[in-house]
C-alpha cells in the first residue's frame, strides 16, 4: 500500500481536528453524508479521499472556515 503525501496527511489531519471541534464521531458524519462508518474511518485512516468528500464533510458537520494557517 502507497505511504500518505505530506498533503494527504495534512487533508486527513485537518478534517480529523475539525470533528474532534465540532464534537462530531465518525458514525455521525457517516451518517450526515450518507455514507457507512467504516468507509468513512478507512478515508480518514489512509488519508485518500476526494476534495468532493473533504467539501461535504466540512458542511455537513456546520464548519464554516478553516484555517491554512493551521497547515
Amino acid at each position: 500500500m502507497a505511504e500518505q503525501t505530506e498533503w494527504e496527511m495534512k487533508a486527513a489531519n485537518l478534517l480529523k481536528a475539525e470533528l474532534k471541534r465540532q464534537g462530531v464521531t465518525y458514525a455521525q458524519l457517516a451518517e450526515l453524508i450518507g455514507d457507512k462508518e467504516p468507509n468513512v474511518r478507512n478515508k480518514l485512516s489512509r488519508g485518500k479521499f476526494s476534495a468532493a468528500f473533504f467539501l461535504r464533510s466540512l458542511v455537513s458537520i456546520g464548519c464554516q472556515q478553516i484555517h491554512l494557517s493551521d497547515l
